[in-house]
C-alpha cells in the first residue's frame, strides 16, 4: 500500500512538469556520453545547463529536440513522448535555437524569421497577413526591425542570434530550447535577450531550457540549474553532477570543483570571477570599506603589486574582493566596531608597507578606528588619497 501511495505521489509530481526525461542516455554512434539524465521543467520556468566545455550540454539539447537520436530513455512533452509527435506537432510546441548555421542562401532576415510560421501554414507554405504581422512583432521584440531586408548571411553573429530568437518567438511555442544564446552578443543585447526570455516565460507561461557559459547570467536568470560534467580518464561517461536552484549550485567550492579551477576564484555574491592574488610580502596597505576600495584592489592585482587591507568588517562588500585578491586582510566581526586589537594588528602591517592608499573620504561609528590608520600613514609620509567615487 505504501509503495502504491509513493508511486502515485511521484506520478502526480511528474504530471506537473511540462517537459521531463526518464533515464535518458545520449551520445554518438551508440556510444554513451552522458547517462541516466533526469531533467524536468514546468511552464513559467527557466532551466539552465552549465558545465565545462565538451561536457555534453549541446549533446543533451540536440537529443531532447530530436536533432540527435537518443541511446536510451524517454523524453516527454506534456506527458507525451516526443517520438510520437509528428514534425508539425512538435514544431507547434517546441522552438529550437541551436548554434549550427542554417542554409540561408538568398534569404533576408525577415525570410528567416518567417520560417517560424511554417508549422501553421498550409501545404504551399503561404503566409497570411496575420502571419506576417507576427513576424514583424517578433522582430520588433528583439529590436531587429532594421534588419528586415538585410541578407541573413551578411549580418554579424550577434545579429544572427537575435534573428534566430525572433524566429523562435514567431513560432509561438510552448517551450524554447536554446544552445548558448548569448555567446555572440554584446552586453546590451545579452541583457535584452534574457529580459525577453524572462518576459515570455512570465507572460506566456513558456518553459525554457538553455545552456549558458556565463555563470553570472545563469545565476541571475535561472529557476533551476543542471551541472553537466563530462567524462574523464576514470569515468569515460559523463554525468549530471548537480541539479538544484542557483542558491544551491553557485557556491565557491562547488564551482571550483565543477570547472576544475586551480587559479583565481568565483564569487557567487557578485556572480563574477576574480584573478589570482599576487603573492608576497605586502608593498601597499589599502584602507577601504563600503565598496570604495574594490577598483584599487583590482588595479594593484593587475599591476602585480602584493597588498594588504583592513580593517574590514566581514559583511563589507570590499571584503568579498579583498579575500580573493589581497595577500593579507585584517578583519573585524560583522556589526562590531573596529576594536583596538584589530587596529594594532593593522598598524603593524601598515608600517611594513612603502605606500598607503586611503579610499575612504570619511569614517563612521563602526570603522572610526580606521582613522588611526590614516593618521599613522600621514605621520610616516606614506599616504596616498584615492577616492573612487
Amino acid at each position: 500500500m505504501a509503495d502504491e501511495q509513493q508511486a502515485g505521489k511521484q506520478q502526480n509530481q511528474v504530471a506537473q512538469y511540462y517537459f521531463y526525461t526518464e533515464q535518458l542516455t545520449v551520445g554518438y554512434d551508440g556510444k554513451p556520453l552522458i547517462k541516466e539524465i533526469e531533467m524536468h521543467v514546468r511552464r513559467g520556468e527557466i532551466l539552465t545547463l552549465i558545465g565545462p566545455n565538451g561536457g555534453g550540454k549541446s549533446t543533451i539539447l540536440k537529443s531532447i529536440t530530436r536533432q540527435l537520436k537518443t541511446i536510451a530513455g524517454t523524453v516527454y512533452l506534456e506527458n507525451e513522448t516526443i517520438q510520437r509527435l509528428s514534425g508539425k506537432e512538435l514544431s507547434q510546441k517546441m522552438a529550437v535555437v541551436l548554434t549550427e548555421r542554417m542554409n540561408s542562401e538568398l534569404m533576408t532576415c525577415e525570410d528567416i524569421v518567417a520560417t517560424g510560421r511554417y508549422p501553421y501554414t498550409g501545404t504551399l507554405g503561404l503566409l497570411t497577413d496575420e502571419d506576417r504581422k507576427k513576424v514583424r512583432e517578433a522582430m520588433e521584440m528583439v529590436h531587429a526591425l532594421d534588419l528586415c531586408g538585410r541578407d541573413f548571411k551578411a549580418i554579424s553573429d550577434g545579429q544572427r542570434q537575435r534573428i534566430m530568437l525572433a524566429r523562435a518567438i514567431c513560432q509561438e511555442p510552448e517551450i524554447i530550447i536554446l544552445d548558448e544564446p548569448t555567446s555572440y552578443l554584446d552586453i546590451r543585447h545579452k541583457l535584452e535577450l534574457l529580459s525577453i526570455l524572462k518576459r515570455l516565460v512570465a507572460q506566456n507561461q513558456l518553459a525554457v531550457i538553455m545552456s549558458l557559459h556565463e555563470l553570472d547570467l545563469a545565476q541571475k536568470v535561472s529557476d533551476q540549474v543542471i551541472c553537466v560534467r563530462g567524462g574523464n580518464a576514470s569515468h569515460l561517461c559523463g554525468t549530471i553532477d548537480h541539479y538544484g536552484t542557483p542558491e544551491e549550485v553557485f557556491t565557491p567550492d562547488y564551482i571550483r570543483q565543477l570547472y576544475g579551477i586551480t587559479t583565481g576564484s568565483y564569487d557567487p555574491l557578485f556572480g563574477c570571477i576574480e584573478m589570482e592574488a599576487v603573492r608576497g610580502t605586502p608593498e601597499v596597505f589599502v584602507i577601504g570599506g563600503g565598496g570604495s576600495a574594490i577598483p584599487t584592489y583590482r588595479r594593484l592585482q593587475r599591476e602585480g603589486v602584493p597588498f594588504a587591507t583592513g580593517v574590514l568588517h566581514e559583511n563589507d562588500i570590499d571584503y568579498e574582493v579583498a579575500k580573493a585578491l589581497a595577500s593579507t586582510v585584517i578583519t573585524e566581526r560583522a556589526f562590531e566596531p573596529v576594536s583596538e586589537k584589530k587596529t594594532q594588528e593593522a598598524l603593524e602591517v601598515l608600517r611594513t608597507c612603502s605606500r598607503v592608499i586611503c579610499c575612504v573620504p570619511s569614517f563612521g561609528t563602526m570603522n572610526a578606528r580606521n582613522a588611526v590608520l590614516r593618521e599613522e600613514a600621514k605621520r610616516l609620509h606614506l599616504l596616498d588619497l584615492f577616492f573612487a567615487y
